[in-house]
């Protein structure tokens, strides 16, 4: 299995809120309305996933806004993206198998 997962529900969600350009905040954002509030992220956890996401080289800054408190807009590169379906195809293994043998319940 690839070293690189299985991914924990935060890094998840992170690079799946950066498929567009986002910053921080926008990043708590987009997670806390695609859980419906169940995954809120505090801004150490946030910043600290992205540190590491940028040392992995899955993410990297997309823009500076130099007139805004150096607000920094971040974006999934190709290894993030990578990482990222390879994640979505462990999941989707783990629920088709879930299923079949919710099937086989009965015998």
């Amino acid at each position: 299995m690839d070293k690189n997962i299985p991914l924990t529900e935060v890094v998840f969600y992170i690079l799946l809120a950066l498929r567009n350009p986002n910053h921080g905040y926008g990043i708590i954002q987009e997670v806390e309305h695609l859980t419906e509030g169940r995954v809120v992220l505090g801004a150490g956890t946030l910043y600290g996933a992205i540190q590491t996401l940028e040392k992995k080289g899955w993410i990297r800054i997309y823009s500076v806004d130099t007139e805004s408190r150096k607000k920094k807009e971040y974006i999934i590169t190709e290894t993030g993206k990578e990482v990222f379906y390879s994640e979505m195809a462990r999941l989707v293994e783990l629920l088709t198998n879930a299923k079949l043998m919710g099937e086989d319940k009965n015998d």
